[in-house]
Formats: C-alpha cells, sequence, structure tokens
C-alpha cells in the first residue's frame, strides 16, 4: 500500500494511462503538426515554396488554438469529444483535446527548428538545381534533425503536464489520481507520489531527448 487510500495497482494503472495518452496524442499529434511546421516554413515570404495566402491561413490558426490555455480547450471542445468517441470522461476521451492541443504547439516548434537551419545551405541547394521537394527532403530537414529530436522532447514533456491538468475532469492517469485521491480526499501521500512520478518521467524524457540530439548531431 501507498497510502491510506491508493494502493500500488492503482498507481501502476495510472502511470500506463499517462503513458498511452502521452503516446498516442504524440503520435498523431506530430502526423498533423511536423507537416503544418514544414508549411510554415517552405510557404512564408522568401519560403522555398512561398505562398503567401495558405501561410495567412495556416499561421493565425496555430495562433488560435495555441492561445488557449488546455484546460480551457479540454472544456470547450466536450461536444467534439463525445462525437469522436462517444464519451467526455476517461482516457480516450482526454487524448481527443490533447492531440488538438499538442498539433500546432509541434507544428510551431517544428517551424522554429527549421528556421534554424542555415539559409546558405538551402540557397547552395537550389544553385545546384535541386527540386523544391528535395531541398526539403534532403537539405532541410536532415540539417534540423537534431533540433527537431530536442522540438518533439519539449512537446512531450508539455504533453505530460496536460495529462496532468486532464485529471480535473476525470481524464484518468497520473493527474486523474492526485486529484481525486490526493487532493479531494487530502491524501498528501498520494499528492507527493505523483509529484515524484511526473518528476522521473519528465527527467527521463528530457534525458532521452539530449541524449539522441547530441549524437545526431556529432555524425
Amino acid at each position: 500500500m501507498f497510502s491510506t487510500t491508493v494502493t500500488g495497482d492503482q498507481f501502476l494503472q495510472a502511470i500506463i494511462e499517462t503513458i498511452q495518452m502521452v503516446g498516442f496524442s504524440l503520435f498523431v499529434g506530430s502526423l498533423i503538426g511536423i507537416p503544418f511546421g514544414i508549411l510554415l516554413v517552405i510557404t512564408r515570404p522568401g519560403g522555398v515554396l512561398e505562398n503567401k495566402a495558405l501561410y495567412a491561413v495556416l499561421n493565425p490558426i496555430i495562433n488560435i488554438i495555441r492561445s488557449l490555455p488546455f484546460i480551457i480547450l479540454l472544456v470547450a471542445i466536450v461536444p467534439f469529444t463525445r462525437l469522436i468517441v462517444h464519451t467526455s470522461i476517461g482516457t480516450s476521451a482526454a487524448i481527443v483535446p490533447l492531440i488538438i492541443y499538442i498539433a500546432p504547439y509541434i507544428g510551431r516548434l517544428v517551424e522554429n527548428s527549421l528556421l534554424e537551419v542555415n539559409p546558405g545551405i538551402l540557397e547552395a541547394a537550389e544553385a545546384m538545381g535541386a527540386t523544391p521537394f528535395q531541398v526539403i527532403w534532403y537539405f532541410l530537414l536532415p540539417e534540423a534533425v537534431g533540433s527537431l529530436i530536442l522540438s518533439l522532447t519539449t512537446a512531450t514533456i508539455g504533453l505530460i503536464g496536460a495529462t496532468a491538468m486532464a485529471g480535473t475532469v476525470g481524464g484518468g492517469g497520473v493527474g486523474d489520481l492526485a486529484i481525486v485521491y490526493g487532493y479531494q480526499r487530502f491524501d498528501t501521500v498520494v499528492v507527493v507520489a505523483t509529484v515524484i512520478i511526473l518528476i522521473i518521467l519528465v527527467q527521463g524524457i528530457q534525458s532521452l531527448g539530449n541524449t539522441l540530439a547530441r549524437k545526431i548531431r556529432r555524425y
């Protein structure tokens, strides 16, 4: 027993739910956010495929969604969440707003990473006759891999924090455990235990991301 109210099995289940929410949301959010980030870079004024109209649409959409605190977004899209997963509580329901929250965040992080690439490299590629696709695939993305890994690491850590907030509306995971058993039942042991778990998860992910980025940049 970890405390008078929560068992070790409940802690384990909460950790598994948190990992499921983070993993699935990060995967789907990356599928949406990474292309968005690439589009922001290549369609911006002076980009490889400059398209002011498309950029003028994508940029404000990302800004609008990112301007909403996750807890407000979580509540605001409850009808949409019910439409998708037929429930507004639990792990599966939390994943829907998590994806909507993280996709534009990843898009902006990817944009920042790609903008760090030396413009001279892209100019040299174009001078050698590379097509826009070749410039993006063989020059832009490879040069930004290390930075992209750190960006996804940051996004993952942000997701962990968001899953904790999802616990306030019964989203499951470690956050739900902290709210229901720790805060509402005044169990300090549960609160401290969930804080330690979250710190371990964040530190582990950050260390892994830093290690991978460092190895990539050595090549």
